[in-house]
C-alpha cells in the first residue's frame, strides 16, 4: 500500500532546506502545500517566490513546483516532492482585486481570507464580533473562483466561514484545523461549519499542531485517529485529509511574526500564553515528515479500509485540487 500511496500534506510552514525536503521524501510525501507568506505584502511575496525559485533550482532532484494537479501525479512518478504555494492571509493582494489573478499566475494556489484578525475580506477567529465576509470579500471570492485559486478559511470566524461556503461557487478548504468538539481552541471548527463544508464538497485537513489537539503534545495517535473517525461520520470520508501545520526548524521570531505581524506593538501570544510562548513540544509519533507512515498505520488500526486510508492520506486532496485549480 505505501509504495502506491499519494500522500498530501495540506499545510506546512517549515524553515525550508535540503534536510527538510529529504525528510518529506523519506516520509513518502507526494505534495506539500507550503505557506509562503503571512502578513507579507506584494513586493515581499514576490521576494518569497524568488527564494522558492532558487530552492527549486538548487534541489531539483528532490522537489518541483506544482502548477497544476497533473504536476502532483508527475511528482509521484518522478519520486519528487511537489510544492504548492499558499498564503495564510490576504496581505499579498493588499487592497487590489486585480492582484488575485496576478498572484494566481505566479502559482499562488490557495489563499486564506483572514489570519486570526479582521481583514479587508472577512473576520478572523480571534475577534469578539464576526461581521462575516465583507463587500470586498464577496468580490474576492468570485475572482478566486474565476481564476482557480482555492479559498481557505482555517483562521476565520464562524460566520465568515459559513458565509464563504455559501458565497463561493466552488468548494472551499479548511486546510489545517480540527473539530471544536475534540478540543476547545479558537481555531478549531464547530460541527455546523464542518457539516456545511462536507455538504458543499469542501475539504478539512486535520491539524497535528499540539495547540489544536486534546491533551496538546501528549495527544496519542489512537486519540487522534478516533477524532478522524468521528469527523468522517459527520462529514463523509471523501471530505477529510491531512494538513499537519508542521513548522519544522523555525525560530521563535517566526512564531512572533505569525502572531503579531506589524499590527501589534504589544506581544500577542495567539494560541499560547506568556508562560507558554514558544513552539509547542512536537508529538512523539509525529516529530517531522518522516513520521507520515505512522498516520497510515494508525488509521488502518482504527478500522479504516485501505481505500479509505488512501483517500485521507492524499487522494481526497488530489481530487479536490483536480477541480479547484482550473480557471472557469
Amino acid at each position: 500500500m505505501h509504495k502506491d500511496l499519494i500522500v498530501i500534506d495540506g499545510l506546512q510552514y517549515s524553515n525550508w532546506n535540503r534536510t527538510i525536503f529529504e525528510q518529506l521524501r523519506e516520509g513518502g510525501v507526494t505534495m506539500v502545500h507550503a505557506t509562503i507568506v503571512y502578513h507579507e505584502q506584494i513586493r515581499e511575496t514576490l521576494l518569497r517566490i524568488a527564494e522558492w525559485n532558487r530552492l527549486f533550482e538548487q534541489n531539483s532532484d528532490l522537489i518541483m513546483p506544482v502548477k497544476s494537479a497533473g504536476d502532483i501525479r508527475l511528482a509521484k512518478q518522478l519520486g519528487k516532492v511537489g510544492v504548492m504555494f499558499g498564503a495564510q492571509n490576504c496581505s499579498p493582494i493588499e487592497d487590489d482585486i486585480g492582484m488575485i489573478e496576478v498572484m494566481r499566475e505566479l502559482n499562488l494556489m490557495i489563499m486564506q481570507l483572514t489570519y486570526n484578525n479582521q481583514s479587508l475580506l472577512a473576520c478572523g477567529c480571534y475577534e469578539a464580533e464576526d461581521s462575516g465576509v465583507t463587500r470586498f470579500g464577496r468580490q474576492a471570492i468570485r475572482e478566486m473562483n474565476r481564476v482557480g485559486m482555492v479559498v481557505d478559511m482555517s483562521h476565520s470566524g464562524e460566520r465568515s466561514t459559513l458565509d464563504a461556503i455559501e458565497i463561493s461557487q466552488r468548494p472551499i478548504v479548511i486546510s489545517h484545523a480540527n473539530p471544536l468538539s475534540f478540543h476547545e481552541a479558537k481555531r478549531n471548527k464547530s460541527g455546523t461549519v464542518l457539516k456545511a463544508l462536507g455538504e458543499s464538497g469542501g475539504l478539512l485537513g486535520f491539524s497535528l499542531y499540539p495547540f489544536h489537539l486534546k491533551n496538546g503534545s501528549d495527544c496519542t495517535l489512537e486519540v487522534f485517529c478516533d477524532m478522524v473517525a468521528s469527523t468522517a461520520d459527520l462529514m463523509g470520508v471523501d471530505h477529510i485529509g491531512i494538513g499537519t501545520d508542521l513548522c519544522q526548524g523555525q525560530p521563535l521570531s517566526i512564531l512572533e511574526w505569525m502572531r503579531n505581524g506589524r499590527w501589534s506593538k504589544q506581544m500577542d501570544y495567539g494560541e499560547g500564553s506568556k508562560s507558554n510562548a514558544d513552539w509547542p513540544r512536537p508529538l512523539p509519533w509525529f516529530r517531522d515528515s518522516r513520521d507520515f507512515p505512522n498516520l497510515t498505520v494508525g488509521l488502518l488500526n482504527r478500522g479504516f479500509s485501505s481505500d479509505e486510508v488512501a483517500k485521507i492520506m492524499g487522494r481526497n486532496w488530489l481530487n479536490f485540487i483536480d477541480d479547484a485549480l482550473k480557471p472557469t
